[in-house]
């Protein structure tokens, strides 16, 4: 990709975009409709900010850049502040950004995306319980583990982020 920035007239040549591996969702198409299910019902009852707060910060522990295009780009569309969003990758620096219910499950999002202990440590998950009716931190485990998932997909197939329009999927 090729640009000019017109105010200098320099032209910025931008590293070649990838192509993706593998169209796992159409190759297996039955499992790509049961993730958008698995992945609704999951969110069902959680509020859809806290909701793609959790989605941006595992796929930025998983490092998937099209899960952060998407999850970024429908957090924006629904409202979600660029300060938030940038804020999540130093979101224990920047606690004062979010609300304790927040940093319950951004904590929770860490722990559980992050298993190198072998599991979820029980101040995490008490801190969380403390935050959230037990339907609803069961919920949000669920949104967390299928938002894990979806990474797991997109990194290992190299979805090429930069394409996705807000509620794409929807």
């Amino acid at each position: 990709m090729t640009t000019t920035d017109e105010s200098t007239a320099t032209t910025v040549a931008y590293a070649s975009e990838p192509t993706p591996r593998l169209d796992w969702a159409a190759l297996a198409p039955d499992v790509f409709k049961a993730m958008v299910r698995l992945d609704a019902a999951a969110g069902r009852g959680l509020d859809p900010a806290l909701r793609e707060l959790v989605k941006i910060r595992a796929s930025q522990i998983n490092h998937c850049a099209f899960c952060l295009d998407m999850h970024t780009k429908d957090a924006l569309a629904a409202g979600e502040s660029v300060e938030r969003i940038v804020q999540l990758s130093a979101w224990e620096e920047s606690r004062h950004f979010y609300t304790e219910r927040e940093l319950a499950a951004l904590e929770l999002t860490d722990a559980v995306t992050v298993l190198t202990d072998g599991f979820v440590p029980d101040e995490v998950y008490e801190r969380a319980a403390r935050q959230f009716e037990e339907a609803e931190l069961a919920q949000l485990i669920a949104a967390i583990s299928v938002i894990n998932a979806w990474n797991r997909f997109g990194v290992t197939c190299r979805r090429t982020p930069g394409h996705y329009q807000p509620g794409q999927f929807r």
